[in-house]
Formats: structure tokens, sequence, C-alpha cells
């Protein structure tokens, strides 16, 4: 065991990594410096937490860490680079979840936790478990929700019903009613009904959001866990679990509202559960029409690339889905050794969750330097010779800004229309998450190439290495 004071500075010293893997991962370059920071700090935090004085069964807990840690590889062993935002959705259930059942604990046995007896907890108390409960069973509904959505057990169209809202407004009103009643009284019957609501408030407060929307989704419910983890922190008086909690809350509001601003939404709606369900405005999925389009195949844009001077490529969901990114990078390789400038260009949202098509990228060694973000490449696409889309469609629909009544309109997109010729790859004419047909389909200077991502790029890398013998 040890003393307070060398926990207190253990905890200290765990914030201070935590801090830094937060300073590390807010760049490419820096990430993996990051993780270590973040790895470093957990488990200085649970090696303290363990030898704390008044843990009485020590065992336990690394009993449950030697399960809960085999099973967390397995799962990073296994999982799919494509199901990492279903998988980032199930944790963030997990975290919620637990901060339920530790409020739930430290309700039924106050004594356990120093902060009164049965029938007789203190009201500061009351109000940090209260919060936590309820933040916590919203997180988890939640992020059930999502993974579903992402996972397609749930339809990713918005599911809405009239007097959806202020059904919700009325439901938001009597739990706070139920959380201050909570704080009086702490009666046990009034923790179940903070709890049965809460769980109902998060599926109603998730389920009117479309599967276009999910990326903002995540990372509001990250934040989310990270409040509820906070609460927790103060029940147990943990300061660790205070920091840490804080910092993800924190943070993940921060990112929230860059990607609510990226998308031209109101970040109030995401967190009313408003967010996407304007219904009169959505268009009918995968709506069919008669426009003609131009396609093309894979020699077809090798020539056109090869002999371009600059190329921008615009990755999306769709080459997540086909693992395309190793084939795309031995295709970017092949242009640069042809003295074609290529460049890569990230909308805030591609993909399903914040930042995924960076982690794809890295994943395929693409430099870091070569990667751009919507602001600081949009303007370069007037003056590109091609627009290489890959399985991105809402993000570079051109409907954001001429069609008033088309769900996406006033999001910021990627204007990939402006470059000199558009090749766009898709397996067939779906529409995006969104379900609008996407303009730049039509467009005179867009060719269509029609087919697998992966199998697209690997044909191109052919044509370009024929070309060169």
């Amino acid at each position: 065991m040890i003393t307070h004071e060398i926990a207190a500075y253990g905890y200290l010293i765990s914030a201070i990594c935590f801090i830094m893997a937060l300073r590390g991962l807010s760049s490419p370059v820096t990430s993996r410096g990051g993780n270590l920071y973040g790895i470093v700090g957990m488990v200085i935090a649970i090696g303290v937490t363990v030898a704390s004085p008044g843990v009485v069964a020590p065992w336990l807990i690394i009993g449950g860490l030697v399960i809960g840690g085999a099973i967390g590889a397995v799962v990073a062993m296994r999982i799919q680079m494509t199901a990492l935002p279903q998988l980032v959705a199930a944790f963030h259930s997990l975290v919620g979840l637990a901060a339920v059942f530790v409020a739930a604990a430290a309700f039924i046995s106050p004594d356990a936790f120093g902060i009164g007896t049965p029938g007789k907890i203190k009201m500061h108390s009351l109000i940090e478990m209260g919060l936590g409960t309820v933040i916590g069973a919203i997180t988890f509904t939640g992020s059930v929700v999502a993974f579903a959505k992402l996972q397609g057990l749930v339809t990713g169209s918005p599911l809405v019903f009239r007097g959806q809202h202020p059904l919700n407004a009325l439901l938001g009103i009597i739990l706070v009613v139920l959380l201050v009643w909570f704080a009086l009284r702490g009666h046990p019957v009034t923790f179940v009904l903070l709890i049965v609501l809460s769980l109902l408030i998060g599926f109603l407060l998730i389920l009117p959001i479309g599967g276009a929307d999910m990326p903002v989704v995540v990372s509001m419910l990250n934040s989310y866990s990270g409040w509820a983890a906070a609460g927790i922190g103060f029940t147990l008086g943990n300061t660790a679990l205070i920091v840490t909690g804080a910092l993800v809350g924190s943070s993940g509001a921060i990112l929230s509202y860059i990607m609510c601003k990226g998308m031209n939404r109101s970040i109030f709606n995401v967190i009313l559960g408003g967010f996407g369900t304007d219904t009169s405005a959505a268009g009918p999925a995968h709506a069919k029409t008669d426009k003609p389009v131009k396609a093309g195949s894979a020699e077809d844009a090798a020539f056109l690339m090869k002999n371009a001077q600059s190329v921008i490529i615009v990755p999306g969901y769709g080459m997540a889905v086909a693992q395309a990114q190793h084939a795309l990078r031995e295709m970017a390789d092949l242009l640069k050794k042809d003295g074609v400038q290529v460049r890569y260009a990230i909308h805030p949202v591609a993909g399903r969750m914040p930042g995924h098509m960076n982690v794809l990228l890295a994943e395929a060694n693409v430099p870091y330097d070569e990667v751009f973000e919507l602001d600081d490449i949009n303007r370069d696409f007037a003056s590109t010779d091609v627009a290489f889309v890959i399985g991105a469609n809402d993000v570079t629909n051109p409907a954001a800004k001429t069609d008033p009544q088309s769900p996406i309109y006033g999001m910021p997109i990627l204007d990939v229309e402006k470059a000199q010729t558009v090749l766009f790859v898709k397996r067939g004419m779906a529409s995006g998450y969104a379900g609008v047909d996407n303009e730049l389909f039509f467009r005179d200077n867009t060719m269509m190439l029609f087919a697998d991502a992966k199998a697209m790029c690997e044909n191109i890398v052919k044509a370009l290495e024929g070309s060169a013998h």
C-alpha cells in the first residue's frame, strides 16, 4: 500500500501524461508520442489506484484488468479499420454504463465511499452522483444507437415522428426536476427513475440523427462519456478520474464544435438531438435520374493523371470499405515519379468518425505534408488539372451550395467541381448518407469510374506501369 500523499503525486503525474497525450494527438506527426504518453499515464493511474489505501481486494481489480485487457487485445487485433467508428461508439457505451454502475454502488453503500450512510448521503455527493448517472445513462443508450446505425443494424436514415421535439423538451424538464428532487431527498425510487428516463432520452436523442451526421455524434458521445467519468470521479474522490474525464469531455466538445462549424450546423442541435432532422428538406434516398453520365476506364484515368501537372485526391468512406489506401498510395507514388504534384484533401467529416481518413492514409504511410484539410486546400482546386475522388460523396456535392431544399445545404464542401477534370470512383450511382443525388456526377468535366475502389486503383497502377515501358 502507498500513502495518500504518494497517491496524490502519482495522480498528478498521470494527469500531466494525459495532457501531453492530447497535445501529441493534435498532429499526425506527434500522434505516436501522444499515444505513448496516454499509455504511461493510464498505467500509473491504475497502479496508484490498486495500491491506494482503502482498497480491500486489489486482486479483484487485477482480475478485471486481466480479463478486460485480454478482450481488448483480441478486439484490437481483429478489428478492421472500417469498423473503427462503431468500435469507438461501443467503447463509449461501456464508459457510460460503468458510470451508472459506480453511481448505483455509491448510492447503495455510501459508507464504503465515505459520502455518508444509507438514507443520509451528503447533498453535494447526491448532486455529483445524479449528474454522473444521467450523463452516463444517456451516453450508454445513445452510443448503442450510434453503434447500431454504423453497423447497419438500424437504418442510417433519421427516425422521426410528430411531436418529437416537444416530447424531448418535456422529458428534459422532468429529468431536471427529478435531479433536483434526488439531490434534496435521495429517494431510491427517484434514483431508479433518473436511470430509466436518462436511458430513454439517450435513445430519443440519437435516433433522429442520420447516418451522414454520425461523425459529429461519435465525437459528442465521446464528450458525454468524459463528463460522466468526471462526475463519478467526484463521487469517488478520485483526482485522476476527475482530470481525465474533464480532459475527454472538453476536448470532445471542442472537436464537436469544430466539426459542426465545418458542416455549418448548430452545436445545440447536436446536443438536443435535432441534428439532421429537417425531413421537409430531405431528398428521397437513392433517388433515380435519367441524366447522362460520362463513364471511363482505368486506362483513361491513368492517361489523364499521368499528363497532369497537379492531382488532388479526395478520399471518402468508400476507400475505407474497399481498403484501397495502400493501392492509392502506390498510384500516387508512380504519379510523383512522373513529376506530377499529388496532394490529398480531407473533409472534416469524411468517413464515419473524426480523423478516419487521416488514420487510413497514415496506415498506408502517406507523407503527412501531402495531406491537407478543407480550408487549406479548397482554393487550389480551381488551378488543379485532376481531382481524383475515391469513395467520397456528400462532402463533394455542389447541391450544398446551390439547392436550398437539400438536407446538406449550407455544409462547406470540397470544391472538386472547379478542377479541370474530376475522376469519380464509385461502385454505382447510389446516393450518399444524406440520400440525395450528387450533381457532380452529371457535370461535363466529370468522368465516372465505376468499380471497387481498390480494384480501380490497382488497375490504374498497372496502366501507369505499362505506359512507362
